[in-house]
């Protein structure tokens, strides 16, 4: 059963039990994905409005991206898990001889790399969800501007989340190279990210005061 299928209030209950997984890694998909379905549902409330006409195709742009990225991220929900499920898998690995003790070494860091590449990812797709909430300020239904506020919160936590689920992976990497390489451009995201959603949330605050 995908963890996309569940009820809200199943999906809680299970993220709330001694389950390992789902975990944060999950959680900062779900968080991220209601986000951007707060940007499309302006977007939704926006087009075919005669006060914002002159907006309507870029409007109509944005709405169209925001649902290919609402798809990505709830595809992430269940990745995350996945990747934590194959990191679990490699403890039952047998570990007997020296060339088991190898093999399991081997699988371990491959697993983790994987760990770490979906919450990165998710880093990626969350950045570019911010970039596109941004867009639709001042051209989208003012009446629902709190949304927009909110759409930048929700996205923020994930985004954050998201590298919090990194970090914890790249701890255990034994490749520099590729714990370097995702440290800076997983920081950057991080900064770059926040610094948005920072702003549009601000943005969104001070139309409303």
């Amino acid at each position: 059963m995908l963890l996309t299928e569940l009820s809200v209030t199943e999906f809680a209950q299970v993220l709330g039990s001694s389950a390992p997984a789902p975990g944060g890694g999950s959680a900062a998909a779900l968080s991220a994905a209601n986000g951007i379905s707060l940007t499309k549902m302006v977007c939704e409330l926006t087009i075919g409005k005669k006060k914002y006409a002159e907006f309507e195709e870029e409007i109509t742009a944005i709405r169209d991206r925001s649902q290919q990225l609402q798809d990505e991220l709830l595809e992430a929900i269940d990745k995350d898990t996945e990747a934590f499920n194959q990191v679990s898998a490699v403890f039952s690995l047998p570990k007997e001889t020296e060339e088991d003790k190898a093999k399991r070494s081997q699988a371990l860091q491959e697993a983790l790399k994987n760990a770490t590449l979906s919450p990165y990812h998710m880093m990626e797709l969350i950045h570019e969800s911010l970039l596109v909430t941004q867009k639709a300020i001042g051209k989208s239904n003012t009446n629902a501007a709190s949304d927009l506020g909110v759409a930048a919160l929700n996205l923020k936590a994930g985004l954050q989340g998201a590298w919090l689920n990194v970090l914890i992976n790249l701890s255990s990497i034994k490749d520099t190279d590729f714990v370097q390489d995702h440290q800076e451009k997983g920081q950057a995201l991080l900064d770059e990210g926040g610094q948005l959603a920072d702003h549009i949330y601000q943005t969104i605050l001070s139309s409303l005061t």
